[in-house]
């Protein structure tokens, strides 16, 4: 065998393991384009996510400032009730 077709074998069992290698990291990590679309679905998903807290966030202070208005209103009501049994009674 010559230098050549020394050195070509052993190129050629060089580029196998180096296709090996190549193939087992996508194997481990992936379709590059795949994983792409997969980070950009979940930063979208992320995004509308963060939009719907900050509404329901927003909603629920709403509900509340509704909920304290209400509260003082039945109070008012509970006083005046107290207030107008308690001239009855004293009639």
């Amino acid at each position: 065998m010559s230098v050549i077709e020394t050195a070509a074998t052993r190129l050629d069992k060089a580029l196998r393991r180096l296709e090996g290698a190549v193939d087992g990291f996508f194997e481990r990590s992936g379709d590059p384009v795949l994983l792409r679309q997969e980070l950009n679905a979940m930063m979208d998903d992320r995004t509308r996510l963060a939009d719907q807290l900050d509404e329901s966030l927003a909603r629920e202070k709403e509900l509340q400032a509704l909920a304290d208005e209400a509260s003082e209103a039945l109070g008012a009501a509970i006083a005046e009730v107290r207030a107008a049994l308690g001239r009855e009674g004293q009639s």
